[in-house]
């Protein structure tokens, strides 16, 4: 038999490891995938010359197994990524293993069984696995089944100039614990587009983060806000500038000269938040997208109901009620929602499950916690987690959209994702199934199934972009729900 390894493919650069030489971590790591051209399935692993004699495929002795990922070498977080795996034997068993660490070291894995094909070839968009982190058809399903090897640490991103690397790696076997080592690679998954620029808002009381698409503007702008963390975070924002949105990232509490904690939240606050991003040269009028999450989504709601200037808000898993504070306006005050702790209910992990601790905001004092969105004039979507164990989010858009019509508003477009959390993330972060929640004290379950999660995921990043082009002026059109 012969000893010629593998010739790649005429477009590409690869490096590869022999068996023999699989104890090497120096010569297994692959630290640059060059770009090469993706024509075909044929291409994109680039068979090896096989010689087929009866039911016997002779393959050379040496082959040596390459991973192959397109695009190379790095993309943007919210880009699916081709995984393969040519030079392998003929069906050959192998387990396909991903990590990464986060910013604070925290280790997140996933791993899962596939067999290669006939030609000794494995390509993830068209293999199932056999078992693992996930089963089936799921090309991206090493990123999404990622698991923290602690329980309770979700996947957050907090500086979005540098990347998260991936660790991909090819075991040989099906074993518990593989311990051969076929081929490695690192995969850079990064967060600041190329060409998107980002500029630290420090105007008057507003603490941000803008973010400007790379072409010139003036763009349509968007104000973005996560829950009761607190803090900044600004991977959402940079993400989505990337397609075409000039995006401001805002703080509200628990950062910088900002108040410590959301007792006492005032809307002139967000108010010059949103006057500010109309103001900007590179921002386009004649209003603003607001875009939150949890407590964020909430804040969307009273923003687009006390003030102007606001044209379309999407509302990720929002109370249509006030929660956790006293939120004030120019004398108007909304006071929080009622809380009884005696309906938290523990689970079989001894993790707190709070979706029925807060009062209806439909019953008694708890009204005046109602949100007046028969106020607003802007258009509404709503991206709902029907297993959101935080909080009952579907009751809550189903009661604004009833608000709404009664007063002769607008109806809005609410999209329900069944098995989906609380934490709808852009495209491919991992679910999160518990951690410590800021207002509560202790470990709580979120909701959510895995690979249900991951798809809604994927949709309601296309739902979001698609509903804000139309609404603040650029793409028309609209993605049909596919949840």
């Amino acid at each position: 038999m012969s000893n010629k390894l593998l010739s790649p493919h005429p477009h590409s650069v690869v490096l590869t490891s022999e068996f023999k030489m699989a104890s090497s971590p120096a010569v297994l790591r692959a630290s640059r995938l060059y770009q090469w051209s993706l024509k075909s399935s044929a291409q994109f692993l680039g068979s090896p010359q096989l010689r087929q004699v009866g039911q016997i495929i002779r393959v050379p002795a040496r082959m040596a197994a390459t991973l192959i990922l397109e695009p190379a070498g790095r993309c943007c977080w919210d880009e699916p990524v081709r995984i393969a795996v040519r030079g392998l034997t003929p069906e050959q068993p192998v387990t396909l293993r991903a990590s990464l660490r986060d910013e604070k070291g925290a280790l997140f894995q996933a791993h899962a069984r596939y067999r290669a094909d006939t030609l000794g070839e494995l390509d993830l968009e068209r293999a199932p696995a056999l078992g693992g982190s996930f089963a089936g058809l799921e090309p991206m399903g090493l990123l999404w089944a990622l698991e923290p090897e602690k329980p309770l640490v979700r996947l957050v991103k907090r500086d979005v100039r540098t990347p998260l690397t991936v660790e991909l790696e090819v075991l040989d076997g099906h074993d518990p614990d593989p311990r051969r080592l076929l081929c490695q690679t690192r995969h850079e998954r990064y967060f600041l587009p190329p060409g998107v620029r980002r500029e630290p808002v420090r105007a008057g009381q507003v603490r941000g983060t803008l973010f400007l698409p790379p072409e010139p503007g003036p763009f349509p702008g968007i104000v973005d806000m996560f829950g009761t963390g607190g803090g900044l975070l600004e991977y959402r924002a940079s993400l989505l500038a990337g397609k075409g949105f000039a995006v401001m990232a805002l703080a509200y509490y628990n950062y910088e000269d900002l108040p410590k904690t959301m007792e006492m939240l005032h809307l002139e606050y967000f108010e010059e938040a949103v006057n500010y991003l109309l103001s900007h040269p590179e921002v386009k009028g004649p209003g603003v997208g607001l875009l939150g999450i949890s407590k964020g989504g909430e804040l969307c709601l009273s923003m687009a109901s006390f003030l102007k200037g606001i044209t379309a808000a999407v509302v990720i898993n929002g109370s249509v009620a006030n929660v956790g504070g006293t939120l004030r306006y120019k004398g108007e005050t909304l006071p929080p929602v009622g809380v009884n702790r005696n309906r938290i209910k523990v689970t079989k992990d001894g993790y707190a499950d709070i979706v029925d601790v807060l009062n209806s905001p439909l019953e008694g004092p708890d009204q005046k916690s109602f949100i007046p969105v028969e106020r607003a004039e802007s258009t509404f979507l709503f991206l709902v987690g029907q297993d959101d164990h935080n909080w009952k989010s579907e009751f809550y858009a189903n009661e604004a959209c009833k608000r709404l019509q009664a007063h002769g508003r607008r109806k809005p477009q609410i999209i329900c994702y069944p098995e989906t959390g609380h934490y709808i993330e852009p495209p491919y972060f991992p679910l999160c199934r518990a951690s410590l929640h800021a207002l509560v004290g202790s470990p709580i379950i979120w909701g959510g199934e895995p690979r249900a999660h991951a798809m809604a995921q994927v949709d309601a990043w296309k739902q979001l972009q698609t509903f804000f082009h139309k609404h603040l002026g650029g793409h028309e059109g609209t993605i049909p729900a596919k949840l």
